[in-house]
């Protein structure tokens, strides 16, 4: 346990920084998890409307430097490739 008062404060900074990033990598997380839900139920308008906001959740949370840049781009470009395939299995 820390002794000093800087070492107090820093502790609770991190404690409060540790609850915001889990609020966030979550988002990230359910954004990813319902387009793959998605992937299977729904029609592909519908499935690129959820694409586009599960994107803005990653980078958002990216930006916030809660995940690493090259998690999110990696994780939306496979997302985006499963769309893709997704989009074009339904069309024919």
């Amino acid at each position: 346990m820390a002794n000093h008062k800087s070492a107090l404060k820093r502790a609770r900074q991190s404690q409060a920084a540790r609850l915001r990033n889990m609020i966030h990598k979550s988002k990230a997380k359910r954004a990813v998890k319902e387009v793959r839900t998605a992937l299977d139920d729904a029609g592909v308008e519908q499935i690129k409307e959820i694409f586009k906001k599960s994107v803005s959740t990653l980078q958002k949370t990216a930006s916030k430097k809660v995940i690493h840049k090259k998690k999110a781009a990696r994780k939306i470009s496979r997302l985006a490739k499963a769309v893709n395939r997704a989009a074009a299995q339904k069309a024919s």
